[in-house]
């Protein structure tokens, strides 16, 4: 396990069965949301609520306000303040994507030099600001995937930036908890009788598995068994469907001569960046916008890559993002559905096919798959052996990611539910003070 994960959770954790006199906030901060929640003293446990509900998106926005200062702002208020004028502004979406990328050091925005611990210790600022006297006191856990994404993972230098941030967002003492074991302990509270249990937590970047084993007691116990994770979910889905439909209509696939010489393909890393989230901003680069322009003059077909262009250049890739992720979410209920997008001179109307959905993500639900098996392998438990199995996260709606637990398990032992909510929930009943 990286960073040092496993050696810290491989241990039984006495749950009190007394109330414990001060609250204990669990925070999780996600590539795509994040969620507060807080155990009372009482035991129970509440997701705390923003003015715009339990959710809040894991974004930022920059921009030069009327005076010329900079501005910015975190979460709806960021994703207001950028469609109001997205050629003057800059958001920042996917922050917990660079946590494990040793390269990324630092971005300019708007002529000040940020690290990431700062970007995301600003995001978290906002975050939590509502609920400073909550946290006044409080025990912290703030949650971390098992693998981080990255094509190499560095899990400690990940941790080490996490914690910085959270000290930038004046938290400078919080634990860390993994996040699939957050959710188990969620689920554990509707548990009457000792059982062992897979828990599968999809974020946006991530997925996560522990198998763990509950005993209610008296005392309470959990025992981490084993963990396994795998840095793709949801953003992987989104980025094969833009592959697949969008980026065919943007240039993808065609060609392009040099000097009247032969055709030469459209260079296929322009369209591996705009499709994934967190790489889209650094197409706006000038020399990358040059090169597209330059390879147009001579493109099979110059109208899709200026139309590329305008999409990065007029920062439509939110817009695109989410028109995405909603025929992504209606496939989870749908045998098909429209992704239906338009901006300028540029429209797309496709009908998608669930059948064809599931092959594009084939790769992706196979490397999930043997990280469930590296799960289970870690933790030395059968299958047959796993009493039950809690899916949690977005992209376990997916049906052809249920399939690979109903199939393993049966349609019975497989649970989900608090989609987005577990992971902080069970990260506050995680940082609750022993009695």
């Amino acid at each position: 396990m990286p960073g040092g994960a496993q050696r810290a959770s491989r241990r039984a954790l006495l749950l009190p069965d007394t109330p414990f006199m001060r609250p204990a906030i669990g925070i999780d901060f996600g590539t795509t949301n994040s969620v507060v929640a807080m155990a009372r003293p009482d035991g129970s446990v509440v997701t705390l609520r923003h003015p715009t509900g339990e959710v809040f998106r894991s974004v930022l926005c920059f921009w030069a306000g009327e005076d010329g200062r900079p501005r910015n702002a975190a979460g709806p208020e960021a994703i207001e303040a950028y469609l109001d004028d997205p050629l003057a502004s800059r958001l920042i979406m996917s922050m917990k994507s660079y946590l494990a990328q040793g390269s990324f050091t630092e971005t300019r925005i708007l002529g000040r030099s940020w690290s990431l611990e700062s970007l995301i210790g600003l995001f978290l600022r906002t975050l939590l600001a509502p609920f400073r006297g909550e946290l006044d006191g409080a025990e912290v856990t703030v949650g971390r995937p098992v693998r981080f994404v990255a094509q190499r993972d560095d899990g400690v230098l990940a941790e080490t930036r996490l914690r910085g941030a959270f000290a930038a967002a004046g938290l400078s003492t919080v634990a860390v908890g993994l996040e699939p074991a957050a959710a188990g302990h969620r689920f554990a509270q509707d548990l009457d009788h000792a059982a062992t249990v897979l828990v599968a937590d999809f974020g946006g970047g991530t997925s996560d598995f522990s198998v763990m084993r509950f005993d209610p007691g008296p005392p309470r116990r959990v025992t981490a068994l084993g963990h396994a994770g795998v840095g793709i979910a949801g953003d992987a889905f989104d980025y094969r469907i833009i592959d697949h439909v969008v980026s065919p209509r943007l240039g993808k696939g065609t060609g392009y001569s040099v000097m009247g010489g032969d055709m030469l393909p459209v260079p296929p890393a322009w369209f591996t960046s705009f499709a994934r989230w967190n790489q889209l901003s650094m197409m706006r680069a000038p020399r990358t916008l040059r090169d597209i322009a330059e390879v147009a003059r001579t493109a099979e077909h110059p109208e899709r890559l200026q139309h590329l262009i305008q999409l990065i250049e007029e920062e439509a890739g939110y817009a695109l993002y989410r028109a995405v992720a909603g025929v992504k979410a209606a496939l989870s209920a749908e045998e098909a559905a429209v992704l239906d997008f338009a901006h300028g001179d540029f429209a797309l109307r496709a009908s998608i096919a669930r059948t064809d959905f599931e092959a594009w993500i084939a790769p992706e639900l196979t490397r999930i798959a043997a990280a469930v098996d590296a799960a289970l392998a870690d933790a030395g438990t059968a299958p047959d052996a796993v009493d039950r199995v809690f899916l949690t996260g977005g992209t376990s709606l997916v049906p052809a990611v249920r399939r690979i637990f109903t199939d393993r398990f049966g349609m019975e032992r497989v649970l989900s539910g608090g989609e987005f909510v577990s992971v902080a929930e069970g990260l506050a009943l995680m940082a609750r003070p022993a009695m």
